[in-house]
């Protein structure tokens, strides 16, 4: 409505809501319609018997076209969807004792659509309810989303740890780091003994050294390729292992934490990508190249200041009162003419978050236009980073002027030093200039070296940012191994005096003092308004959540004393939005049943009626469904979802608006497919549409996150002042 669009497309605008709030809704549309092209898409044929033409698309052709009365007369597809509709409604109101079979099936596509042009306006047929608000997890802003996570005490003894399989690459490693310490003195003190070859007056004398310290630099410089070849190729074996570990710990450590802790803010599933690629890196930096560097620059200190001693004692005096200005000189320098970049990750925290949402909602940002929304918001974010650049560059320039000023004053002061004791006779040229060479090329090394602590410190901060997720207790841990596995239950469900609210939005109370029973076997329908709590009895069952006061019960016990990796695998949930993996169809009915086989799979399907369109695709049941289904529709999603709980073969049945996403005949169908997987179980059927619950053993009402009526679909009705008789005829206009 804000974009004031001239033509408009309408995919199931309504399929999520009650017949109550789609009443609203479609009031709402029918003026946004106006004056404006309009294609429209819709499973509940009431929602399009107003448009000025309609369109039935089987198996990919239109097959019909009129207006809702031309096509009403014609008795034809669109009219046999329209008494197929009507007779479901109808049944509503009757005693589902006297069921009749069913005497023939439409032979109509899942897909059916309808095309209306008010000024040209397409609807697609298919009715579908979902849960709307009632258990979906909200973001909301956290005032402690840019809190830093601070290293924990004693973690470097811990990456130690966590890097003992790679001892003996760490050894040789540490090696290959002593060996390489003595580079830098051997080069100081062949390049001093070079200039003081160029004192020599004899020229032959001259050119046998020279040539002597030629051999010499070569043989340094081979030696240099084999001590930083072990120090580095051994290091990067021991760096690159702690990382993959690493990262394979934060995963499973991030796997583990209750369904609350996913929906703060700061644990989005963009941020949480981001920091494992990331930190886990990082990481790397905050051992490997941190004992590397100590290492190096102890024996590279060590050995310069023996050398320095024994040539030339009290010019090295000074350059040890004047070392450590040399070698902050040299790194101040070093820094600023890297541009004094410190850790930045955090400031482009929120530009990765905005990329990727940009990205995985590409459909939206492209039928919207809003590529230059997301840019903009992009570069709004960068204005941090951008800021901390610009004061770090001024920072860099004005170090680096001050650093060449202690480094040039310290080197005169020497040098005025050295001059002074040759001129007193207490030394020689060549012992002051042996020294002096030494230990100011040993600082420009040390500090080459100490340079890399931005990167140090920032895998120390890593290290912070992986440890507070490797070190935080969930508040349901799936894995307690004190807990009661559980071999088998019976199924008898009961939610005792349940308090509960949402971690993420605490002071609305979803539930207050709500109880609950289902017996073994049973089926119990929840029927009511979005936003009412339904899902979210579910999510209780389910243990997403715990409650803030009562139990949540399962035969006899509360659920907080199962093993609950063991409990769910005896409670099999289908939800309104299928989640499907970037992956086969094959796969992702198989992540119902650990080792399932082809076999299964297959069986599983076509109790779930999805064998029949998967054996019409090209690649059958090796079909990629795309990231996140997108390859496939809702309804083929749904029945993908609802194979997999099939393949499960639960104790415990949870269908949340199983199928919201199918039009009539396939919900019929599907309908079947579910009764049959239902004998026996426990079932907790969430619903929207009340003709999918008409034979379920026992149906309560959820207004306002309480339980007002309860009993079966003949005890119900029989109540007409009641809230589900409401409901009921407010659904029965609407058909």
């Amino acid at each position: 409505m804000l974009k004031n669009p001239k033509i408009l497309l309408l995919d199931e605008a309504t399929s999520a809501l009650d017949a109550g709030s789609e009443s609203i809704v479609q009031e709402a549309l029918d003026r946004l319609m106006v004056g404006r092209t309009t294609v429209i898409i819709a499973h509940r044929l009431s929602t399009i018997r107003n448009v000025d033409s309609i369109a039935v698309i089987q198996q990919g052709q239109v097959v019909e076209t009129g207006s809702h009365e031309e096509l009403i007369t014609k008795a034809g597809a669109y009219a046999s969807l329209i008494r197929f509709q009507e007779m479901v409604g109808n049944r509503d109101f009757s005693n589902p004792s006297t069921r009749r079979t069913r005497s023939s099936r439409l032979s109509h596509s899942l897909s059916t659509k309808s095309l209306s042009l008010r000024s040209g306006s397409l609807r697609n047929l298919s009715y579908s309810y979902s849960t709307g608000a009632d258990g979906r997890i909200e973001m909301v802003s956290n005032a402690e989303t840019d809190r830093k996570n601070p290293a924990p005490a004693g973690y470097f003894s811990r990456l130690l740890k966590l890097n003992a399989p790679e001892w003996p690459y760490s050894i040789l490693g540490a090696i290959g780091s002593v060996l390489s310490g003595f580079i830098g003195p051997t080069f100081a003190i062949v390049m001093s003994n070079m200039i003081e070859v160029f004192y020599y007056r004899n020229p032959a004398s001259m050119e046998r050294k020279t040539k002597e310290y030629v051999f010499i630099y070569i043989g340094a410089g081979l030696y240099a390729v084999m001590a930083y070849l072990i120090q580095h190729y051994f290091f990067s074996i021991m760096g690159e292992n702690l990382t993959t570990r690493v990262r394979r710990m934060m995963l499973a450590a991030i796997l583990r934490n209750e369904v609350g802790w996913f929906d703060e803010e700061e644990n989005n599933s963009s941020l949480l990508a981001a920091r494992l690629a990331t930190d886990a890196a990082d990481v790397k930096s905050a051992i490997a190249e941190r004992i590397s560097v100590i290492l190096q620059n102890m024996t590279s200190l060590l050995t310069s200041f023996i050398v320095a001693f024994i040539v030339e004692w009290r010019v090295s005096l000074l350059i040890l009162a004047t070392f450590p200005l040399l070698v902050l000189a040299n790194f101040a320098q070093q820094l600023s003419l890297k541009g004094f970049a410190g850790d930045t990750a955090k400031a482009h925290a929120k530009t990765s978050m905005i990329a990727g949402e940009g990205v995985s909602n590409i459909r939206t940002v492209a039928a919207f236009n809003a590529q230059e929304k997301v840019l903009s918001l992009f570069c709004h974010e960068l204005r941090v980073p951008r800021q901390q650049s610009l004061r770090r560059s001024q920072s860099s320039g004005f170090l680096f002027g001050l650093s060449q000023l202690a480094l040039y004053a310290s080197e005169a002061l020497i040098l005025w030093y050295g001059a002074h004791l040759v001129s007193k006779g207490v030394s020689t040229f060549s012992k002051v200039i042996k020294v002096f060479v030494v230990l100011v090329i040993t600082a420009n090394s040390v500090a080459e070296t100490v340079s890399l602590a931005p990167e140090i410190i920032r895998g120390g901060e890593a290290v912070g940012s992986v440890f507070s997720i490797l070190d935080r207790s969930t508040g349901i841990d799936p894995d307690d191994s004190e807990a009661e596995p559980v071999e088998s239950i019976r199924g008898e469900i009961e939610l005792r005096h349940v308090d509960f609210a949402y971690p993420s939005r605490p002071d609305v109370i979803v539930f207050k003092d709500l109880s609950l029973r289902i017996r073994v076997g049973q089926s119990q329908a929840l029927v009511g308004a979005s936003g009412s709590g339904k899902s979210s009895v579910i999510a209780l069952i389910e243990r997403f959540y715990d409650p803030m006061a009562g139990k949540v019960m399962i035969d006899g016990k509360d659920i907080r004393r199962f093993n609950l990796k063991s409990l769910r695998q005896k409670i099999g949930l289908v939800q309104q939005e299928p989640a499907l993996f970037a992956a086969s169809i094959l796969d992702n009915i198989a992540y119902g049943k650990d080792g399932a086989t082809e076999a299964e799979v297959i069986e599983a399907a076509r109790a779930a009626n999805v064998h029949t369109f998967v054996s019409g695709l090209p690649e059958g049941y090796k079909t990629p469904v795309g990231e996140r289904g997108v390859q496939l529709s809702g309804g083929q999603k749904q029945r993908i979802a609802i194979a997999r709980a099939v393949l499960k073969d639960p104790s415990i049945l949870l269908l949340d608006e199983a199928t919201s996403a199918l039009d009539a005949e396939s919900e019929s169908v599907l309908q079947e497919a579910l009764e049959r997987l239902m004998r026996g179980r426990t079932t907790v059927l969430v619903a929207h549409r009340l003709s999918t619950i008409r034979r379920v053993d026992s149906i309560g009402v959820v207004q306002d996150g309480r339980i007002v009526e309860q009993g079966s679909h003949s005890d119900l009705i029989s109540r007409q002042e009641g809230a589900y008789f409401r409901l009921l005829q407010l659904q029965h206009q609407h058909i």
